[in-house]
């Protein structure tokens, strides 16, 4: 069994200024590099013997950080992407409103309302095979895995048997750096915390 360290990246302009970001790839803030740093300082006493990442460069780069602090290289992985939001990348809530009325009641609906990125399920069930892999190359250990907002509300709901869009009626976005222990066994991902 693999113990996994779910932690989303840190802060970044666009999550400030309430953008989607999907597959975009803005860097951290100032304030972001600062929790990435806390969140290393967090780690402290249970160091992980691995750190990866999405290859986007705002969960890179908060790896990167905490990976320093322990002197472990970052590996990243493109399936450990954010979910693709197509057209809606780059547009606060009130842009897509005002652009696409029709899209944001299919969001409602379903999850998503984008025509041109990528469902929430599918992203999931591509996080979920690189989580698999990543586990058994590193089966016992505990490892460390920088996310996205929506990967980690994916995969929430997967571990809960839920869909995302009835999971986030009900609960609350990961905030940034926010870490959520999980286990990888035989197949399985399960929530530890």
């Amino acid at each position: 069994m693999a113990t996994i360290l779910l932690a989303r990246h840190a802060e970044t302009s666009w999550n400030r200024q309430g953008r989607f970001q999907g597959h975009a790839d803005p860097p951290l803030s100032d304030a972001g590099r600062e929790q990435a740093r806390a969140l290393a300082m967090e780690l402290d006493g249970t160091p992980p013997a691995a750190v990866f990442a999405s290859d986007l460069r705002r969960a890179a780069e908060t790896a990167e950080i905490v990976a320093e602090h322990f002197g472990v290289p970052v590996l990243t992985d493109p399936e450990l992407r954010e979910v693709d939001v197509g057209e809606w990348s780059g547009l606060t809530w009130a842009e897509i409103e005002e652009r696409f009325p029709e899209a944001v009641a299919r969001y409602h609906e379903r999850g998503h309302g984008w025509e041109f990125g990528e469902s929430y399920e599918h992203m999931a069930e591509r996080v979920l095979a690189a989580l698999g892999r990543i586990a058994e190359r590193h089966d016992g250990e505990r490892i460390l895995v920088v996310l996205h907002g929506g990967t980690m509300r994916a995969l929430a709901a997967h571990v809960a048997g839920v869909a995302v869009v009835e999971h986030r009626q009900h609960s609350r976005a990961a905030l940034n750096c926010e870490v959520h222990t999980v286990s990888f066994e035989n197949g399985a991902l399960r929530r530890l915390d």
